[in-house]
């Protein structure tokens, strides 16, 4: 392995980072506060990315994109993660899913979803469905050339701004090994098809402005023309997918744990308590140097499961893991961040309580780490027969 960024990806991690701080950081106290992106700000932000040429940078060239690899995507992630999300989301990464569109899907959901013309969200999640997607309630039914889909999804990000929704419902079972299991099959839904209702979703103490909305469906028809991929395969596309998803968010959370770092490790060196500096104790210089190694090793956990994915390899324990512990991690720094700054960390003058909330959610979204755990551990035992 090759430990060094080329100077391709000097640059680009120089841009984007670059952008997070003259774009993103000036208005994230106004959005922590009202807990609203304004629209105008948002197609402002996603301007300036389209003009950058980082728009759907996770796309191959052949459709628009950049057609970054995963390791320099991931270093693009890692580099929004120290923004707030609710405005990131702006900086434009549809679904990879997307690229298992056909025909006329192409030109009505993949290319536009490229050019920024078109945002997309992903419904997986039910109220009695996390973890076991298999379990999902939400079902579609043939009917003639059309399948009629009822059901409510919850928890879909930014669904609030997305102009079609992918969503994953239950068409049928078959017997397995571990018993009767629901097929699943993928839909490309749009904004406005009659029986389909986005509603206002939970209020979160994680990642203000960037919301998540309830999906309801009732005896909403869907062509079947807008089936993402095969009947019944929506399990394997989803399982295709939710590796960069997870990727994601072991990116982001080394990136949001870099920024509490920068802002900590100055204070600790010029705060002074009893004539000297904070950081001259080893109460508080120990926990810099536990934070920086975890950080560190996050990172170079993340990167390495993305160059597996480069090289060609089986990757799956290698994200999970990256997942698991750069999400963990990101607990644990922000606590400690918070620590050593006392009482004022816990002020609304400094993000890092900011940073502390969002920290929580980062171990139960896209794969809690009890499933991260199982996924290790399956693919530890399975050689041995286990």
């Amino acid at each position: 392995m090759h430990f060094g960024l080329s100077e391709e990806q000097e640059m680009i991690v120089e841009t984007v980072r670059a952008f997070v701080e003259t774009e993103i950081y000036p208005h994230e106290n106004e959005v922590e506060r009202s807990g609203i992106v304004p629209p105008e700000l948002g197609r402002e932000i996603q301007r300036k990315c389209i003009d950058l040429g980082f728009y759907a940078c996770n796309f191959p060239e052949e459709v628009g994109g950049a057609g970054l690899d995963h390791v320099t995507f991931t270093l693009v992630e890692r580099e929004l993660g120290r923004g707030s999300l609710g405005l990131t989301v702006f900086f434009g990464r549809p679904s990879g899913i997307l690229m298992a569109c056909e025909g006329e899907q192409r030109e009505r959901y993949l290319l536009p979803a490229v050019r920024g013309e078109k945002i997309d969200a992903l419904a997986i999640t039910e109220p009695d469905a996390g973890s076991d997607m298999r379990g999902m309630k939400c079902a579609a039914r043939r009917d003639g050339g059309d399948f009629v889909l009822n059901g409510t999804k919850h928890f879909i990000s930014h669904a609030d701004v997305a102009d079609f929704v992918i969503v994953f419902a239950a068409t049928g079972e078959e017997e397995t090994p571990k018993g009767i299991k629901k097929k699943i099959t993928a839909f490309l839904v749009d904004r406005g098809t009659p029986g389909f209702e986005i509603l206002k979703g939970y209020d979160s103490v994680s990642h203000r402005g960037y919301h998540n909305s309830t999906l309801s469906f009732t005896d909403c028809r869907i062509p079947e023309a807008q089936v993402l991929g095969e009947v019944h395969r929506g399990f394997d596309i989803a399982n295709q997918w939710l590796y960069g998803t997870r990727l994601t968010v072991a990116a982001t959370c080394v990136g949001r744990a870099r920024r509490v770092f920068d802002m900590t490790l100055p204070y600790a060196a010029e705060r002074k308590q009893f004539g000297r500096p904070i950081g001259a104790n080893q109460g508080v210089s120990f926990k810099l140097a536990d934070m920086i190694t975890e950080i560190d090793a996050a990172d170079w956990l993340t990167l390495a499961a993305a160059w597996q994915v480069d090289s060609g390899r089986p990757a799956d324990r290698q994200i999970a893991s990256a997942k698991l512990y750069a999400s963990e991690m990101l607990a644990r720094v922000t606590d400690e961040a918070i620590q050593i700054f006392g009482g004022m960390g816990l002020m609304d003058d400094l993000p890092l309580a900011r940073f502390w909330r969002d920290a929580r959610v980062e171990r139960i979204w896209d794969g809690t780490s009890e499933i991260q755990r199982h996924i290790i551990s399956r693919d530890l035992l399975r050689p041995l027969g286990a």
